[in-house]
């Protein structure tokens, strides 16, 4: 690992530590981002439709996310 990617690599693990919330925020931004991206691509839906469709179901998943990493963290040790 070069000196820069250790860095960044340091810099969020510092940021992200062992937080179910902002590991579940982060997860969820940027599956939002990736449905609305398929969706308006794929489906060739309008920009406006695939936004709407991309916020529900990834809002639902980071919700999931964030019990089952709060699960995994509570009955690791």
């Amino acid at each position: 690992m070069t000196e820069f990617t250790s860095g960044a690599y340091n810099a969020l693990k510092g940021i992200v530590g062992h937080s179910s919330a902002v590991l579940a925020v982060i997860y969820t931004v940027g599956h939002i981002v990736i449905a609305m991206a398929c969706n308006y691509i794929i489906t060739g839906a309008q920009l406006e439709l695939a936004v709407i469709d991309a916020l529900v179901e990834p809002i639902i998943n980071g919700f999931w996310f964030y019990a089952l990493h709060k699960f995994y963290n509570a009955t690791k040790n």
